[in-house]
């Protein structure tokens, strides 16, 4: 699930677009030595593989190497998710539910199904005058793809990542979080020994000012990030001063939507679940619910019993802590009701998760880009009003609506923004390992996983052949060009142009 790190800034800033740092300071930094190389001592490849070896996107070999990955993931799990939760307190459950099990499912979908996504495409429909000619499309690797690690999916995300850039055919180099190094440096570890030779795969140390060196990396044809929108903003800037094309998947601050029809119990456990898995540090998790004025009453009665019996959960640092609080107590200063029914008294990294009902409009918490177990909920009548509601805050990567119509929502999709509509469900559906996410304006650009994920780490190559039957080259003679002529006036008949004003 995308996620809300950055290169390495303070969690506590990324909800604050005034933390963010300049871009020369965020590219700019001292030299740390020679990248880390993988080890592979017990590779299968020897360590003089050439980066052909694997052959091209999508081939047997790739995709072999897809599938022993995901098996040597599964296989890790004990040691995996003890080192997530000692550097995210990530509970176990969650790294087997949340991470592991998401990630093998797509190193799985890919080792069936990269070949036929990768494979050349006959282009269709040729027009009679190119007799002779056949035409295809060819994917071939971009090259060099840059990977700046984020902490709080940090298996998952970073695993599909480095899954998709090698089954493209690229060569991968990996700048693991600061607040998850030991984690991500293991699958890192795990991908080598599937079969990656040290010229595929390549990780630099997880310090602040390797993520600004990647970026200046001479030979580097692509850069992927995930994280907040003003880090985000800032690479981008840095890679376009070169030219560089960069995936950004960056901050969400979307809503749950229940129309009027909607299911309410069902619609507050499965928001309630997507807000407090992972300590709400899901950017794809809901940050508002907008509910009909007509179930209001009924989703406040669902969901109070699950606000008030939610256990505390521990956030990635006391800052983060700190802000969940505050926008809670401001919430509660401008008139909106905690749904758990008490507060949250400081208790270090651990938080209550809260909802806030009825939050006015006011309160920081509505439209604020923030990172914790924290909903807010409000009352519509009108669609222009939800939509009105919903628009609020910019930032739109995966909306959730609840209805019985299929209809109605099918009609509001186009008007939802963002690249993910999970229909009577939220986040969970993400995790099929086809679902591609599509960010639009604040929230990133570019497609990372599922079919157009894997496209995306390729670029196309139209590859054209002339047979042995063509169109003769050159000026054609006169009765030609008569024929010629003929035949267009004839695609034009029916219409009549506008007078030449000229």
């Amino acid at each position: 699930m995308p996620s809300e790190s950055t290169i390495n800034e303070p969690a506590s800033q990324k909800s604050d677009p005034s933390a963010a740092r300049s871009a020369a300071e965020v590219v700019a930094g001292p030299e740390h030595g020679d990248p880390l190389m993988i080890p592979n001592q017990s590779n299968p490849m020897d360590s003089a593989t050439k980066i052909g070896d694997l052959g091209l996107p999508g081939s047997p070999e790739r995709r072999a190497w897809a599938s022993r990955f995901g098996r040597l993931v599964a296989a890790d799990l004990d040691v995996l998710s003890s080192l997530a939760e000692s550097e995210t307190g990530k509970p176990r459950w969650e790294t087997v539910t949340a991470e592991v099990m998401p990630l093998v499912a797509s190193c799985r979908w890919h080792a069936r199904r990269a070949g036929r996504v990768l494979k050349d495409r006959r282009l269709a429909g040729r027009p009679w005058w190119l007799l002779g000619q056949q035409g295809l499309v060819r994917r071939v690797p971009l090259g060099r793809v840059g990977i700046i690690g984020t902490w709080n999916y940090p298996i998952q995300l970073l695993g599909i990542q480095i899954l998709q850039a090698v089954v493209a055919g690229n060569r991968v180099i990996v700048k693991p979080s600061e607040r998850s190094p030991r984690t991500q440096r293991r699958l890192v570890e795990l991908a080598g020994e599937a079969g990656l030779s040290r010229s595929e795969l390549v990780i630099t140390s997880s310090e602040r000012a390797d993520g600004g060196r990647l970026l200046l990396e001479p030979d580097l044809d692509h850069v992927v990030f995930t994280g907040s929108t003003a880090i985000g903003t800032l690479v981008a800037e840095s890679a376009a001063g070169r030219l560089l094309p960069t995936t950004l998947e960056l901050s969400g601050c979307d809503s749950a939507i229940l129309l009027d029809d909607a299911d309410p119990v069902v619609a507050a456990r499965s928001i309630w679940a997507a807000v407090t898995m992972n300590a709400g540090q899901t950017c794809m998790a809901p940050r508002r619910v907008l509910v009909h004025a007509d179930r209001h009453a009924e989703f406040a009665a669902a969901l109070v019993p699950l606000a008030a019996g939610a256990a505390k959960r521990e956030v990635i640092d006391d800052a983060a802590a700190d802000r969940h609080r505050r926008l809670v107590e401001d919430a509660i200063n401008r008139g909106g009701r905690p749904a758990a029914l008490v507060a949250d008294p400081a208790d270090g990294r651990r938080v209550r998760p809260q909802a806030i009902l009825d939050c006015p409009l006011d309160a920081e918490a509505f439209d604020a880009e923030h990172f914790g177990p924290l909903l807010v909920v409000r009352a519509w009548r009108t669609e222009e009003e939800l939509l009105a509601l919903h628009r609020r805050g910019g930032k739109h990567l995966a909306t959730s609506v609840f209805s019985a119509d299929r209809r109605r929502v099918d009609r509001l999709v186009p008007a939802l923004g963002g690249g993910l509509v999970t229909i009577n469900d939220c986040v969970i559906p993400s995790a099929h390992p086809a679902a591609t996410l599509s960010p639009v304006g604040g929230s990133g650009w570019g497609s990372s996983r599922g079919t157009e994920g894997l496209l995306a780490m390729t670029r196309p190559v139209v590859v054209s052949r002339t047979g042995r039957w063509r169109i003769p080259a050159g000026e054609p003679d006169t009765r030609s060009k008569r024929m010629l002529e003929k035949m267009v006036r004839r695609w034009g008949r029916g219409v009549t142009p506008p007078p030449d004003s000229s």
